[in-house]
């Protein structure tokens, strides 16, 4: 993977910030795009342009990178059908300019669209700023929050909001487990009220029979009795984690494992269960039936991820990872819809002709208080179950 790397932070040297796409003709007209990621590329190289790392690449330096694999292989995709296409790539963590002098620059350059790789919520907020400033949409391809922008049809999110996530789930316990026992763990903390308050919301407004929980707060080194003193050995229960907090949820799904002989229960997780799903193929987790919500599910079956992942294993020897998918299917999906409605891509921004690799449902948010829409939010989830290692959608 050392070698993959260094050839895209080379590509990327090589680019000069800069990608040109089919006929270099004055007279045709391009559609401009700006793709900024946390490259880092002044970590990666010295003044003389020799690259520093010896060893393994740091791993704070892989997601960006691997954005920028997909983007570039979309490009590389793009540029073969004859693309009309300017593309400007800006390096976030670049030492010489801040965000806001990139975003100022981008301006200049007449940008049609923006796609974004956030590593904070500040980030989010200044890009998205930007956009309504400039009208030009800005798709923020990972970070699962709307940083507080609201009254802004220029801000596109492609990774669904927590809010998004317990409506989803709400809907699908209301679908498959209506009869079981439901109980919701949690930990003490801000966004678990947070979580709480959601599900309360949810309840509020669905048109079916709002769902009966049983919330239990536990401590920090909870114990197995803990739970079982709230689950019933002759009924289904639905254990729900109600943290985003990863090893919270790790020692709840062990527990719940090791009395799954005695209490038949499903752990319903939180999207943060995506990143630690590898996990749950232990021991310790043997016999769990866990459930999770995901916007970005890729069994890597359909035809494109599959031309990726042999082009990978062929050109890289490598597999590719899932972020490479998500640079892949943005930068190909909203570049084309910039190629065909132009200047009228935010009115077409949730046209679904160019969706590759998965389903993405771009559909606007609306202030329910001044019902101005605040936003655009992918709200597509697929549902996943895992058991035991293996690993299928249920939805």
């Amino acid at each position: 993977m050392k070698n993959i790397l260094y050839c895209f932070f080379c590509l990327i040297l090589l680019s000069n910030s800069k990608l040109l796409f089919a006929q270099n003709d004055d007279t045709v007209s391009k559609q401009r795009i700006a793709i900024f990621a946390p490259l880092y590329l002044d970590s990666a190289f010295d003044a003389a342009g020799n690259f520093r790392f010896s060893g393994d690449i740091p791993r704070y330096i892989n997601p960006g990178l691997e954005f920028y694999e997909g983007v570039q292989y979309a490009l590389d995709s793009l540029a073969h059908e004859g693309a009309q296409l300017e593309i400007f790539i800006f390096d976030t963590r670049a030492a010489g300019k801040n965000l806001k002098q990139q975003l100022e620059e981008a301006k200049n350059d007449s940008v049609q669209l923006i796609l974004g790789y956030t590593a904070t919520v500040n980030e989010l907020q200044q890009m998205a700023f930007s956009a309504q400033e400039t009208k030009v949409p800005f798709v923020n391809i990972n970070l699962p929050n709307d940083g507080g922008v609201y009254d802004n049809p220029y801000l596109i999110l492609l990774n669904s909001t927590l809010k998004t996530h317990i409506e989803a789930i709400y809907r699908y316990i209301q679908k498959y487990f209506p009869l079981n026992e439901l109980v919701v763990f949690r930990k003490k903390g801000q966004l678990e009220d947070l979580i709480h308050s959601y599900f309360s919301d949810a309840g509020k407004n669905t048109l079916g029979v709002p769902l009966k929980f049983k919330n239990v707060e536990l401590p920090d080194s909870f114990t197995v009795n803990q739970l079982t003193a709230h689950l019933d050995s002759n009924r289904n229960s639905l254990c729900i984690a109600g943290s985003l907090d990863e090893n919270f949820s790790k020692r709840l799904a062990q527990q719940l494992a090791g009395v799954g002989a005695r209490y038949p229960v499903t752990l319903m997780g939180m999207p943060t269960f995506d990143n630690i799903s590898s996990e749950f193929a232990k021991k310790e987790f043997k016999g769990l039936k866990i459930i999770y919500s995901t916007p970005f599910y890729n069994p890597r079956t359909d035809t494109v991820s599959k031309k990726i992942v042999n082009w990978f294993n062929t050109k890289m020897f490598a597999r590719p990872s899932d972020m490479v998918m998500r640079g892949y299917e943005a930068t190909w999906r909203f570049a084309n819809l910039l190629l065909r409605y132009k200047n009228d891509l935010e009115s077409n921004i949730s046209r679904k002709e160019f969706n590759v690799i998965r389903d993405i449902d771009i559909q606007p948010v609306i202030n329910k208080k001044t019902m101005a829409l605040d936003y655009f939010e992918n709200k597509k989830l697929f549902f996943i179950k895992m058991q035991d290692g293996i690993i299928k959608e249920v939805n």
